[in-house]
């Protein structure tokens, strides 16, 4: 079984809690990642709505920002040895609204700014494309070959989507999709998206335990028809519960591992600080380690 290698990012805090971290927490966690062996923290998106993680002169209309989290991320990157993927803006509108222009728009003088303010890092590795889909809505691979393409054009590093299939424990009814859905709505959007995107981490949490293998499989065969390098995004958080969002449970966390290396040369999660660290604010998430920390031998 692989081992946990990237976890993502959430700084913005957007259906998660705050943990109210300052540089000497962030500095004890980024300590741990290189500890057990990650080596890669992906910035699951650099601005949402009127947040950002630094004052960035090219968005109007931000919230007060008062600490730079991307130099503190940067250089705690470069500090132990790991590599940092930049996540891009997501209004939380346009998009969504169908104005794909205005997501362009925005994101094209933000990520400019970033490679200003923040390429000559080390540590910067590559780009997230921050807009997240289950289908081929929202022009979503305009979206993808516009700000990826741009991202490339402010700074040549390779571009990471980690997309989810709509499936039965994120979305009920009509709106559900089957796998065979899911593959054709993705193999239509890496088709007109060709070009603007390295790598591929698909989420594994919508959809039934019993589902993986053939969910693994039909990723597989995504990755290898479009040239992409296939990690998984193997989520760490529960979506059994009722609540959002608890610590997995460890055995199914396990079989989810399990499936994932079958097919993909790097597992990451959705989010190790939160949902596995011995630190995060959540209890579980420190018995979820010891339980991970047995398995691996840490």
């Amino acid at each position: 079984m692989l081992p946990i290698t990237g976890t993502f990012l959430d700084e913005i805090t957007h259906d998660i809690p705050s943990q109210n971290w300052g540089p000497e927490e962030w500095r004890r966690e980024f300590a741990l990642y290189q500890r057990i062996g990650i080596d890669t923290v992906v910035l699951i998106r650099s601005g949402y709505q009127d947040k950002c993680v630094f004052p960035a002169r090219s968005v109007p209309g931000l919230l007060p920002v008062r600490d730079d989290l991307g130099r503190l991320f940067l250089d705690l990157a470069e500090e132990f040895g790991l590599g940092l993927w930049w996540g891009t803006f997501d209004s939380g509108v346009h998009w969504m609204r169908d104005s794909w222009w205005r997501e362009v728009e925005l994101n094209k003088p933000f990520i400019d700014e970033v490679a200003e303010r923040y390429g000559a890092s080390p540590a910067f590795r590559g780009w997230y494309l921050c807009h997240e889909t289950g289908s081929h809505t929202h022009h979503i691979a305009r979206l993808f070959r516009e700000i990826g393409g741009h991202c490339r054009q402010a700074l040549d590093r390779p571009v990471l989507v980690s997309p989810f299939p709509m499936g039965p424990k994120q979305f009920t009814g009509s709106s559900a999709f089957t796998l065979e859905e899911t593959f054709e709505h993705w193999h239509r959007i890496f088709e007109e998206a060709a070009g603007a995107v390295d790598v591929c981490a698909f989420q594994d949490g919508q959809i039934h335990y019993r589902d993986l293998p053939e969910f693994h499989v039909g990723m597989r065969e995504i990755a290898e028809r479009h040239g992409l390098k296939l990690w998984a995004n193997v989520e760490s958080f529960d979506r059994d519960m009722p609540i959002k969002f608890p610590p997995a449970d460890w055995r199914y966390l396990r079989l989810k591992m399990e499936e994932a290396s079958k097919v993909a040369e790097k597992i990451v999660t959705f989010e190790f600080a939160h949902f596995m660290s011995p630190h995060s604010c959540y209890p579980s998430a420190h018995n979820l380690f010891r339980r991970y920390s047995e398995e691996l031998g840490l």
